[in-house]
C-alpha cells in the first residue's frame, strides 16, 4: 500500500481558530447521566462535589499534563424552577452547585483546567432542563461572563430551528467577548447519510466541531458501530474536517470495564487516526492501569493531535481486517490494523517501497519492511507510524 495517499481538506470558513488540534478532556455523562439524587448517591450525584473531585484527579493523575485539558458539565446542571433568575439568565442548581459557576470555572481555571458547560438549541434540553433556543445572546454572555472556555450545544427539540438556532448562538459566541469552543449536536440529529448534512453551514456558524451522529454507549456493539459508520462515510467526513472543524465521533469509553483492552486501544487509534476529539467518559478515580497507559499513550496522542489537521480514513476493508491511515505533518503515515471479528487474524501490509514501521502500543521501532505482517486480537487494532 502506498505511502503516497491521496487526501484533501475541507474548504469553507470558521471566525477564529480557537481548536487548532482536535479537544481533550473528560465528561460526565457516559458513566453519570443525570444523577441528581445527592443525598443517595453522593459519589456520583452531578454537582459541585464530583467536578472538583475530577478537576483534581485530571491534574494529578497526569491526564492534564498529557493533553486532556477541559472539564466537561454536560445536562443536568441547571435550576428547574425557576427556569430562570429575574434577569432572565440560566443559572445552576443552588444546592448542588452551592458556590456558583463563576466560582467553579475559577477553581478549574487556578489548576490550569478548562471550563465547559453544556445547553441545547431547543426550548429544553433532552433530559429536560431549560436550554437555549431564543435566549441565544444572554446566554453566551451569561457563558463569558462565567469563564466558560467551551459549550457543547445539544438539538432536542424542533430541527426546523437549527438552521437559525446554530448560527445564532455562534455568533453570540463570537461576540460574547470571550473565545469560547463552539460544538455542535446539529447533524446528529439529521440522520445517517452523511452526504446530505450541511457541514459549509456549520463551519459558518462558527461551530469549531459537531457531534456527527449517534450517541456511543458502553458496550462493543455501540463502539464497532460508531467505528463502521466512519468507515463507511470517511471520505465525506474527511472533506467536512479541517482544522478548527473536527468532526466527534463521541466519548472515549476507554477507563470503563464495559470494553476490553484491546477494544479500548481500538477506539484510541481509530479515534486518533479520524482527528477525533479525546474526551474520556469515565471515572477518572477507578480506571484501570492497562486502560490508563492507553489513555497516556504519547505517541497516539500525538497522531490525534497531529498539526498538519488532516482526518484519516479507511482505506481497505476485507472481511477479517481493516486498514486506516491519516497522513501526518512530517510526511509520516499512521497505520491502524482493525481486527472487527471474535478471532485473532493475521494482518499484512503492503508499503511502495521499503518503510520504517513503529509500534505505538509498545513505542518501539520494529525495523524496515516492504511487507508488515501482525497477528491482531479480536476487536483489537495494531496501531503504527510509518516513515519513508
Amino acid at each position: 500500500m502506498s505511502l503516497q495517499l491521496l487526501f484533501t481538506a475541507a474548504t469553507g470558513t470558521v471566525s477564529k481558530n480557537l481548536a487548532p488540534t482536535p479537544p481533550m478532556g473528560w465528561m460526565n455523562w457516559e458513566i453519570f447521566r443525570c444523577q441528581t439524587d445527592c443525598s443517595k448517591y453522593n459519589e456520583s450525584c452531578i454537582n459541585e462535589y464530583l467536578f472538583t473531585t475530577m478537576t483534581d484527579r485530571l491534574v494529578s493523575d497526569g491526564y492534564l499534563a498529557a493533553g486532556y485539558e477541559g472539564i466537561h458539565i454536560d445536562d443536568c446542571w441547571m435550576r428547574k424552577n425557576p427556569e430562570r433568575d429575574p434577569q432572565g439568565k440560566l443559572f445552576p442548581d443552588p444546592e448542588r452547585f452551592p458556590h456558583g459557576f463563576k466560582w467553579l470555572g475559577e477553581y478549574m481555571h487556578n489548576k490550569s483546567v478548562k471550563f465547559a458547560i453544556y445547553t441545547a438549541e431547543s426550548p429544553h434540553t433532552c433530559a429536560g432542563y431549560p436550554a437555549s433556543a431564543d435566549h441565544e445572546v444572554t446566554d453566551a454572555d451569561t457563558f463569558a461572563e462565567w469563564g466558560v472556555d467551551y459549550v457543547k450545544v445539544d438539538g432536542c427539540g424542533d430541527k426546523t430551528y437549527y438552521p437559525t438556532g446554530y448560527p445564532a448562538m455562534g455568533n453570540a459566541l463570537v461576540n460574547s467577548g470571550r473565545d469560547i469552543v463552539y460544538s455542535c449536536s446539529w447533524p446528529a440529529y439529521l440522520g445517517s447519510n452523511e452526504s446530505s448534512k450541511p457541514y459549509t453551514a456549520m463551519a459558518a456558524a462558527h461551530c469549531n466541531l459537531w457531534r456527527n451522529w449517534a450517541d456511543i454507549q458502553c458496550n462493543w456493539n455501540s463502539l464497532s458501530g460508531i467505528i463502521e459508520h466512519w468507515g463507511q462515510w470517511g471520505s465525506v467526513l474527511r472533506d467536512a474536517a479541517k482544522t478548527g472543524a473536527w468532526n466527534d465521533p463521541d466519548m472515549l469509553l476507554i477507563g470503563n470495564d464495559c470494553i476490553t483492552a484491546d477494544e479500548a486501544r481500538t477506539q484510541m487509534a481509530l479515534w486518533s487516526i479520524s482527528a477525533a476529539p479525546l474526551i474520556m467518559g469515565n471515572d477518572l478515580r477507578i480506571v484501570p492501569d492497562s486502560h490508563k497507559e492507553i489513555l497516556l499513550n504519547k505517541e497516539a496522542i500525538a497522531i490525534d493531535q497531529d498539526s498538519l489537521g488532516v482526518q484519516g480514513i479507511r482505506v481497505q476493508n476485507e472481511a477479517t481486517f481493516q486498514v486506516w491511515t491519516r497522513p501526518l505533518a512530517n510526511g509520516d503515515v499512521a497505520y491502524g490494523l482493525y481486527n472487527p471479528t471474535s478471532t485473532s487474524q493475521t494482518v499484512r501490509v503492503t508499503f511502495d517501497s521499503e518503510s520504517k514501521v513503529r509500534d505505538i502500543w509498545e513505542q518501539k521501532d520494529l525495523g524496515s519492511f516492504t511487507t508488515y505482517s501482525t497477528t491482531v486480537p479480536s476487536h483489537g487494532t495494531a496501531f503504527l507510524r510509518v516513515s519513508k
